[in-house]
């Protein structure tokens, strides 16, 4: 039996040959490999020893040859097959073992060129993992070391079985997929802008596992936890790629509210706190002191924040930390604040050590800030929406004053702030906001008046000489939703504008005295 050995990731790699030496396999191997074992003292061939051919073209050439790929093609079933391998003088290949050159992990590197991209595309390994995986019920397929110990541990025993065969074809064929994905995906970042801005005609995302998970959005459905592998989430943040420093296991619904959480609170700039339930902000402020950010996210509404998902853009100290286990709700003064998770860009050692302490099932999560760019998909029935990121911020358009009335410093402030809060909240999506802080907002509503009606509902008497955002335009103003806003009293209200009956907002704006400001920019979140 021969077994042709050829590793980037050599983890493993010497137990794994010295096992099969120990099963009387004979073990070929190309460079690196080779030199690896032969240093281990392990019998070795090197490829060239069983083509006659050597390397050439600096390496890019090794097993790409009629006695490699025919060793391992064959079918050993079929005497046609045989007999072409002996005509020629090429013996069997019965396992292969192989991983591929870290071709994102060299491309990702800053002030990397073009050629040195291309030179770590891998071509001799995934065309043996691909032929391997073909032959898969003649020949063992290995890619992940991690099954190094399984497979000796089969053969030993005699064989892995057609399951055991299939499953690591899968895996091979899984390996080589993500693995030209992300090669595809580079060669399409090489285009100028414009060509890129252009609907792609195949996409792919390697997905790779986390977890399993216990189960999805109710308990009969089952589901699992992948990452995006993919270039384009190289680097760049999120709650993929957040560690979790305590806790229960995160569940499906965890991971979409503390998705929503950390998104929202990276939109400010300034020390804020986030507060979701059920994927929408209920709580949001921003003070300078992070402590009163969080009392005040709070009071937004307590109710909905019990049991919600807490989110900060600063690090979480002792002080912070204490606040979070002892705070009382708003409402009577006795309860205890309870939250499924924390995620914050880091804990201090003093912080980890109280917030741990709160409850063995708080979910502590340390996460990256988000950064801009990227795509969003979205599953529907049978496929997939694509879409760039809604990355645009206040800093990014113009607040275009339409009414009489200019806005004072501080009311263009929260409406920059409430605009902030609305591209986070579910369509029909309403915020009301004075003075850095939310203090109510509708959503998911399938008509406009009824969120606007909701959002003041919550702000209370706050509501005056407040700020109310809207994520799209008011189709009509008067005895409808800005007349409402009007009357109980808000000072401002931003929208995108583009209705047919702007004019009538404008004009409905004029009649109470209150500012209306256009951003030109919508904020459905569907």
């Amino acid at each position: 039996m021969r077994a042709l050995l050829g590793v980037y990731d050599k983890t493993g790699i010497e137990d794994f040959a010295r096992g099969l030496v120990g099963l009387g396999w004979e073990i070929v191997s190309t460079g690196g490999t080779f030199a690896t074992l032969e240093k281990a003292g392990i019998p070795v061939r090197k490829v060239e020893d069983i083509t006659g051919f050597p390397e050439m073209l600096d390496g890019r050439v090794k097993t790409l040859h009629p006695v490699v790929h025919g060793g391992i093609l064959a079918r050993r079933d079929m005497p046609s097959h045989m007999a072409a391998l002996a005509e020629h003088g090429i013996g069997g290949i019965d396992l292969v073992c192989c991983n591929l050159y870290p071709f994102v992990a060299t491309v990702t590197k800053p002030g990397v060129t073009f050629e040195e991209g291309i030179e770590n595309i891998d071509i001799g390994g995934p065309t043996m993992l691909r032929a391997a995986a073909k032959n898969h019920k003649d020949v063992v397929v290995v890619v992940n070391p991690g099954d190094y110990g399984a497979v000796l541990e089969h053969l030993k025993a005699g064989d892995l079985g057609a399951e055991g065969r299939l499953h690591l074809a899968y895996q091979a064929f899984a390996h080589v997929a993500a693995y030209d994905s992300a090669v595809s995906e580079w060669l399409f970042a090489q285009f100028n802008e414009e060509a890129r801005q252009k609907p792609r005609g195949q996409i792919t995302l390697p997905l790779q596992l986390v977890e399993t998970l216990r189960y999805g959005e109710n308990p009969h459905q089952s589901a699992a936890f992948y990452r995006d592998g993919s270039l384009a989430e190289q680097g760049r943040g999120g709650i993929a790629t957040a560690v979790q420093h305590h806790g229960k296991e995160m569940s499906y619904n965890n991971y979409l509210d503390a998705d929503a959480a950390w998104n929202c609170v990276n939109d400010f700039t300034g020390p804020s706190c986030v507060i979701v339930k059920h994927t929408n902000p209920c709580g949001v402020a921003t003070r300078e002191d992070i402590l009163e950010a969080y009392r005040l996210s709070v009071r937004a509404d307590a109710t909905s924040a019990y049991g919600g998902i807490v989110a900060f853009n600063r690090p979480v100290d002792e002080a912070l930390a204490r606040e979070l286990r002892e705070f009382r709700s708003p409402n009577d003064g006795e309860t205890r604040m309870f939250y499924e998770i924390v995620v914050a860009p880091g804990y201090t050692p003093e912080g980890l050590t109280v917030l741990k302490g709160k409850s063995k099932d708080l979910r502590i999560l340390e996460a990256q800030p988000r950064l801009p760019g990227g795509r969003a998909y979205r599953q529907v029935g049978g496929g997939w929406l694509a879409q760039d990121a809604d990355d645009r911020r206040p800093e990014d358009i113009e607040f275009k004053v339409v009414t009489g009335r200019q806005p004072t410093p501080q009311e263009l402030e929260d409406a920059k702030f409430a605009w902030r809060c609305v591209k986070h909240v579910k369509s029909n999506a309403i915020t009301v906001a004075k003075d850095g802080r939310l203090l109510g907002m509708g959503s998911g509503q399938p008509n406009r008046v009824k969120s606007v009606e909701i959002a003041m509902e919550k702000a209370a008497a706050e509501v005056k000489g407040a700020t109310l955002a809207s994520d799209a335009f008011f189709p009509f103003a008067w005895g409808d939703s800005i007349e409402k806003a009007c009357q109980a009293g808000v000072s401002v209200i931003v929208h995108p504008g583009g209705s047919l009956r702007d004019q009538d907002g404008i004009d409905c704006c004029n009649k109470y005295g209150v500012t209306m400001v256009l951003t030109g920019t919508r904020h459905f979140r569907h």
